[in-house]
């Protein structure tokens, strides 16, 4: 369980692939704290550590990923040198500052125009397929693992589309600092979304 609070912005050292993949990730984190086995949002999928390191580059640890997960997702794509936003699970008495995020992912979302505004920038982002029914205005979404309060939702013939603020820090403390039109973003529905939208089809 996570809380769409990225604490970190690490890079992809080494991606091996023998059969699953395994993704190498550098980090200011102190490996030692790390246990194995235990669950990281990796710019939002739930992925267990299996490794952990320190060698001339700093600190690292290591992650499996399985091609079902490389599918339905961005991860599929990354390489030596990607930027990965980062999370450790919740613990009993941490602060939710967010909003329940679970780590896994429900499709990849599309950045369509990346603005200024004010300070802050104003992302609009088509949603997956068959997904825009969760989308609610002042409800939530975590894109890239971020918790994200939408402004407002367009439905159209090419489907759902939808508008985010990212205030300066989020800007400047995610990997959302070097979005442009194109960029794709592992994209998680509000689990409340989730439930009320069962509970009206069961009715």
């Amino acid at each position: 369980m996570f809380t769409g609070l990225v604490r970190a912005v690490g890079t992809v050292r080494e991606v091996r692939v023998d059969g699953d993949r395994r993704i190498v990730i550098g980090c200011d984190w102190d490996p030692d704290a790390i246990a194995i086995g235990a669950s990281i949002a990796c710019s939002g999928v739930c992925l267990t550590a299996v490794e952990t390191g320190r060698d001339a580059d700093g600190p690292w640890f290591a992650v499996d990923v399985s091609a079902e997960t490389c599918a339905r997702t961005t991860l599929g794509g990354w390489a030596a040198g990607s930027r990965v936003n980062l999370e450790p699970s919740l613990r009993v008495g941490d602060e939710l500052g967010g909003h329940i995020v679970s780590g896994h992912v429900d499709g990849v979302a599309e950045i369509v125009a990346v603005a200024p505004e004010g300070g802050s920038h104003r992302l609009t982002v088509a949603a997956p397929a068959g997904f825009g029914r969760f989308v609610a205005a002042k409800g939530s979404v975590a894109l890239d693992g971020i918790s994200l309060t939408v402004n407002e939702v367009e439905d159209g013939a090419g489907g759902t589309r939808f508008g985010v603020n990212i205030i300066p820090h989020t800007w400047a403390v995610t990997t959302l600092a070097g979005a442009a039109a194109g960029t794709r973003l592992n994209f998680e529905i509000d689990v409340l979304a989730r439930y009320v939208a069962r509970l009206g089809a069961a009715g």
